[in-house]
């Protein structure tokens, strides 16, 4: 059934979210200072192509992982996290797209708080 749902996932809105998570790794590796934030976005950009299946855990909070977090919001965080409410607002008008929903919302969370998270196999 996951595979399904990765499946129908890429084609009806995680292929978009994948390509902002990539454009934006792409843009903060062009620099020496970005390539941290860079490194984390290919991460979640991995977990965007196949959600389902995946379970995030939040780690412990470190000084250098608050400093990233507010970094990144200020840079790309809260688009990214903005276009993911809306489409998961959007797959939860139907009953059928719930599961969808959940997925974007999960990545909505991600999307502000990328540093101190981890996936792990559900």
């Amino acid at each position: 059934m996951k595979t399904l749902g990765n499946i129908l996932w890429i084609i009806f809105g995680g292929f978009l979210l994948w390509l902002e998570w990539v454009f934006a790794g792409i843009l903060l590796c062009i620099t020496i200072i970005g390539i941290p934030l860079g490194i984390q976005c290919f991460k979640i950009a991995g977990l965007c192509l196949a959600p389902f299946g995946k379970e995030v855990i939040h780690e412990d909070i470190k000084f250098g992982n608050t400093l990233f977090n507010i970094l990144w919001i200020i840079i790309f965080g809260w688009e990214i996290a903005l276009t993911a409410l809306i489409c998961g607002a959007v797959w939860c008008i139907t009953i059928v797209g719930i599961p969808f929903g959940k997925q974007f919302f999960k990545l909505a969370a991600i999307s502000l708080f990328p540093f101190g998270t981890s996936t792990v196999k559900a």
